[in-house]
Formats: structure tokens, sequence, C-alpha cells
């Protein structure tokens, strides 16, 4: 574990965090990516991160979100729609909902991907690894009723 990061999940399983964490880290991640050519997130310092370009569910236009992911072996990666443990799913799952066909930005590239809910056995096993990469992740689903959306992105 790197210096700070045992602090950083401790923190970030709180309700204070869930509370302001939404507003604050996106957008500077989006500040830092944009500022960097899409070369740098800052959250991702300490978890892996994409910038995911999704269609709006209703507007239709192009919605870019700064996401932590879980990278895979095979060149996909998992998104955890946790939305910092606040009760409602975050808007970029339904997004890729209704629109699978998105884009992400990941280490200074655009790669194009389809968005798949995962369900059932493949759900549990993608959980454990998010879980392994984020712990934090168990008390946001212990503070809410939803069952946490897990997707996995892959190349197209």
């Amino acid at each position: 574990m790197r210096p700070g990061e045992r602090l950083l999940m401790k923190v970030s399983a709180t309700r204070a965090f869930a509370r302001t964490a939404p507003y604050v880290i996106p957008a500077l991640d989006r500040a830092v990516h944009r500022l960097t050519r899409g070369k740098v997130l800052l959250s991702a310092r300490m978890l892996p991160g994409v910038v995911l370009t999704a269609t709006g569910a209703r507007s239709g236009r192009p919605r870019r979100t700064p996401l932590a992911c879980v990278p895979r072996d095979d060149g996909s990666w998992l998104l955890v729609g946790s939305n910092f443990g606040r009760p409602g799913h975050p808007a970029w799952t339904g997004n890729l909902l209704k629109n699978p066909e998105a884009e992400v930005s990941w280490r200074g590239r655009d790669i194009p991907v389809r968005a798949r809910l995962l369900s059932g056995e493949e759900r549990a096993r993608a959980w454990r690894a998010a879980l392994a990469l984020w712990p934090p992740y168990a008390a946001y689903q212990a503070r809410v009723t939803r069952e946490i959306r897990l997707f996995r992105l892959e190349r197209r």
C-alpha cells in the first residue's frame, strides 16, 4: 500500500466524503485531463481511471465522466456505479444502459468500447475484483439499498 492510501480509503468510506467528492473530484479530473491532453487524471494517482464519453440517455449529447476503473488482463475495464455510496445510480450508468456504444480515454488514447451490465456469477467475480482494488466499495454498498451497477467495457 502506498503512503496515504490507507487514510484515503478510510476517509473515502465516510458519508461526508460522499456528500462532497462528487462535486470536487470529477471537476478537478476533467480540468487536469483537458489541460494535459488526456494524459493525466488526478484521481488515477490512487486508482486506475478512464474518462468515459457516453451518449446522454435523454439529451443524446456526449457526456464525459472521469471514473475509477478496474483494468482487466484481457484489455477490458470494469466500471463500478457506486456514486460514492449515495442513494441513486450515477447518470453515466443510465447512459450506458440506453447507449452501450461509448469511448474511453485511457492513458492518453481514445478507445471505442461497448458496455455490458454484469449480472449473476460474472457480476460476483467483478465485484470481488473491485473490492480487491478499492475496499471502500463495500462501505458504499452497505449504505445503499440499490445494487451497485457493474459494467464491463470491451474494445470494439
